[in-house]
């Protein structure tokens, strides 16, 4: 990798508002735990409020694990000076499970709560359908028009991908975003697919956890790598 000096900026910058930020969406998903059908159901032997605890633990827990390594490259490529050459690719690894297993256990918490939103099984069926297709799309434009490693993050570790232009290729044309409006919108699939009160909820606290990570650690960093 074509290494480049450190971007020096404040650790936590952004973070007193996450932290906020996470806290006020954790109240709100609390509060929403007490709704009628949300705590109904299991499936392998747990609980839905246990599935609806794993998936929100994730959610925290890939975006946290982002920000730290994120953060620990930018101020004095710390880890790289830790874990060596190969940093990008053992954070990789880390990332790719955290994000996986978001979908995972949003079909998994979907299907515990099955059958608790009253909108019917065709209407839901029809929902689920028509959210998949933009997150679908979504991951094809990031193999042909923008990359995976780049979408890990590796402008943070490696400073030959800070030269390439904007993005603004298929689905990117229409928002420069497009990775947080559309790709979290699997998440709301399984909770349409099989009518989940719970799955719903923690799909719309997934969908605005995520921007409260773009605004707080992703835009920050932009500003300090790009200017």
């Amino acid at each position: 990798m074509a290494r480049v000096s450190p971007v020096e900026g404040n650790f936590f910058e952004g973070q007193l508002l996450h932290l906020i930020s996470l806290l006020i969406l954790l109240a709100a998903l609390f509060l929403c735990s007490n709704l009628p059908g949300f705590a109904q159901g299991s499936f392998l032997g747990l609980s839905t409020t246990a599935w609806a605890v794993l998936a929100a633990a994730d959610a925290i827990l890939h975006q946290v694990y982002v920000w730290i390594c994120w953060r620990l490259e930018l101020n004095g490529q710390r880890l790289t000076a830790i874990l060596g050459r190969r940093s990008f690719r053992i954070y990789q690894v880390g990332f790719a499970i955290l994000i996986v297993l978001r979908p995972i256990l949003a079909f998994a918490l979907a299907w515990s709560n099955r059958g608790t939103l009253p909108i019917g099984v065709g209407v839901g069926v029809a929902l689920g359908v028509v959210l998949l297709v933009p997150s679908l799309y979504l991951l094809y434009c990031v193999r042909e028009y923008f990359g995976f490693e780049r979408a890990f993050g590796i402008d943070h570790f490696d400073a030959s991908w800070r030269t390439g232009p904007l993005v603004r290729e298929g689905i990117f044309s229409w928002t420069p975003n497009a990775m947080y409006v559309f790709g979290f919108l699997i998440l709301w699939v399984p909770a349409f697919l099989f009518q989940s009160v719970a799955a719903i909820v923690l799909a719309g606290f997934s969908h605005l956890y995520i921007w409260v990570h773009y605004y707080c650690t992703e835009k920050p960093d932009m500003k300090r790598i790009y200017g």
